[in-house]
């Protein structure tokens, strides 16, 4: 790999792991569900006193020592971006948001759901087409397939997604949650996320992320 080539793709890494994070935040407007990873997160969030940026950079540096244990292969440049900056770019997105669309109304919260599904499509492809890395909880279903190899990619990332979002609906209701608003970190964007977002993530992958590195 050139050097040349070598910039492209952290940028494009860097860019990717921007727009997922902005998108997280959008998700986070909608409350209508966000995918399994984050519902993970927000029943944390919800339960620990620490601000979002943070608590995501801890629980990803417990899930990075994992990947040093088990398979160094799957950690690069992505993996620290992903590590370091999509908690805090998530966090800021959030709050601001916050303060432009108050009290969203039920439409405006699925147009949200709608632009955050686009958008971490278009963010997840340049982040895959770079090929830097995976993130800390990718590298989960990976190491456990393809380094342990037990099951196949697909249903062991279905179970892994389930207990994200099983943890995560667990950890709400013991911080205090009402279960009517378990909606809101387990619903349509979680089921959207965790089944349909492969196709869109392909279309960006043709159409922009590939070629924009084969340029």
């Amino acid at each position: 790999m050139d050097k040349k080539n070598l910039v492209k793709r952290i940028l494009m890494s860097l860019f990717g792991v921007i727009i997922c994070a902005i998108s997280v935040g959008i998700f986070k407007i909608a409350a209508l569900g966000v995918d399994p990873f984050q519902s993970f997160m927000a029943g944390l969030d919800a339960l620990v006193p620490i601000k979002f940026g943070t608590l995501y950079v801890i629980a990803n540096a417990v899930l990075f020592i994992f990947m040093l244990f088990f398979d160094r292969h799957y950690i690069g440049i992505a993996t620290f971006i992903n590590l370091f900056l999509l908690g805090y770019i998530t966090q800021f997105t959030y709050e601001y948001l916050q303060t432009v669309i108050v009290d969203p109304s039920l439409p405006v919260r699925i147009a949200c759901l709608v632009i955050g599904v686009v958008i971490i499509c278009f963010g997840s492809a340049f982040y895959m087409t770079a090929d830097l890395g995976v993130s800390t909880y990718d590298a989960v279903a990976l190491i456990i397939v393809n380094t342990w190899h037990k099951g196949k990619f697909q249903y062991v990332r279905i179970i892994t997604d389930l207990v994200c979002v099983i943890l995560g609906v667990v950890l709400f209701m013991l911080s205090g949650g009402a279960a009517r608003a378990i909606i809101t970190i387990a619903g349509a964007g979680t089921i959207i996320t965790a089944f349909f977002m492969g196709p869109l993530i392909e279309f960006f992958n043709v159409h922009c992320a590939r070629p924009i590195l084969n340029k």
